[in-house]
């Protein structure tokens, strides 16, 4: 019974920051343990205006504590994660399954960046405790970036290789069995200097 008398007196001296992310700018709602919206701040994704931001959060909370709520902490969100994580804020990720349910809940169903900064807020209030910590980690990020390259060079082959069977088939109807491997080296070779009969006629074997 103690410890839920200080979990209360904690969330009623703590704002919630709730911030919606996007590539360009964030915009961020300061809300109170009761759910008030205390304030709305618009910013610009940019190292150099996160001062500001936080300067702006400080004014709208006052003495009481401030706890943020990202829900992309490794994309749009990583920089900023970063800043906030950086100066000892409490930051938490907020999973997008969450604010979606918050935001369906209402009978009538808005779409707008302060709104789901809002709702962002709102799982943040709700779930505070639970929520996983936001983390900066750059090995993760650095690996997650290189599978990402990894995968979209696998499928540009895939497909560069399909355009090639394609366009074979026009010329060389038979060429299967001119190469075990369409794409290796020989055949590659081959096909860049006889890309059609035309040029083989007047070359010897």
């Amino acid at each position: 019974m103690e410890k839920e008398m200080i979990n209360i007196y904690h969330k009623r001296n703590t704002c919630f920051v709730g911030i919606d992310m996007h590539k360009d700018a964030h915009c961020a709602v300061v809300i109170d343990c009761w759910m008030n919206k205390l304030g709305e701040i618009n910013f610009d994704n940019r190292p150099s205006r996160f001062p500001a931001f936080v300067e702006d959060v400080r004014k709208i909370c006052g003495t009481k504590e401030i706890v943020f709520g990202l829900e992309d902490t490794r994309g749009f969100g990583r920089n900023l994660t970063a800043y906030l994580v950086g100066r000892k804020f409490e930051v938490k990720h907020v999973n997008p399954a969450y604010t979606s349910a918050v935001r369906l809940a209402n009978p009538i169903i808005y779409k707008d960046d302060p709104y789901d900064a809002y709702c962002v807020a709102r799982v943040l209030r709700d779930m505070v405790d639970t929520l996983q910590d936001a983390k900066h980690e750059d090995i993760f990020w650095t690996i997650r970036q290189m599978v990402k390259r990894r995968d979209l060079l696998v499928k540009g082959n895939v497909m560069n290789k399909n355009q090639l069977h394609s366009q074979l088939s026009y010329s060389y109807p038979s060429y299967r069995k001119f190469f075990a491997m369409i794409d290796s080296k020989s055949a590659l070779c081959f096909w860049e200097n006889y890309p059609s009969p035309e040029y083989i006629w007047n070359t010897t074997p």
